[in-house]
């Protein structure tokens, strides 16, 4: 049996109001969608604890949400700088096509051509488009663009095949 993988999604941030809302910096896109996993698995440095989601909702430009057994403003300070994972089951499975971030990490990266370029270690949001780092006997930079650089991802394999200059 596999170890369950934890993907982590925001962080608590803040304090809101005095009945226990948490301020939440959210890594998911749209940032709302932070409240639509529960529960979530809270860690900081040893520590781990697992709260539901009671409500929450965008305040501004901010995600606030009510957490079970958080009832007063100072629970909610103990809880700053935590950090909020969920497991990957907890995600809805990706369009075809589309890939989660934490799938493609650690993927091996190749081109057309069968050089090993290494592996990818994080991506990166460029505004224009993603890019993969990949970290090989050097760090290479490659544009996510599917169908241009990215010729193929197969999670099964572990392995994505790009359209790259081995020398850029």
């Amino acid at each position: 049996m596999s170890k369950q993988q934890h993907i982590s999604v925001g962080k608590i941030s803040g304090v809101f109001g005095i009945k226990g809302w948490v301020k939440v910096f959210s890594f998911t896109d749209p940032r709302e969608n932070i409240l639509t996993y529960s529960p979530w698995l809270l860690k900081k440095d040893d520590e781990t604890k697992t709260v539901s989601v009671v409500d929450g909702q965008l305040q501004g430009k901010t995600i606030v949400a009510q957490l079970t057994g958080v009832n007063d403003r100072n629970q909610a300070e103990s809880l700053m700088g935590w950090v909020i994972f969920i497991t990957q089951e907890q995600l809805p499975n990706a369009a075809k096509d589309e890939y989660y971030w934490s799938d493609l990490i650690g993927l091996q990266v190749e081109t057309v051509d069968g050089v090993q370029l290494g592996r990818v270690d994080s991506l990166l949001e460029t505004g224009a488009n993603d890019v993969i780092i990949v970290q090989g006997e050097r760090e290479r930079v490659i544009p996510f663009l599917q169908g241009q650089t990215i010729i193929s991802v197969d999670l099964v394999a572990g392995k994505i095949i790009v359209d790259w200059d081995p020398e850029f």
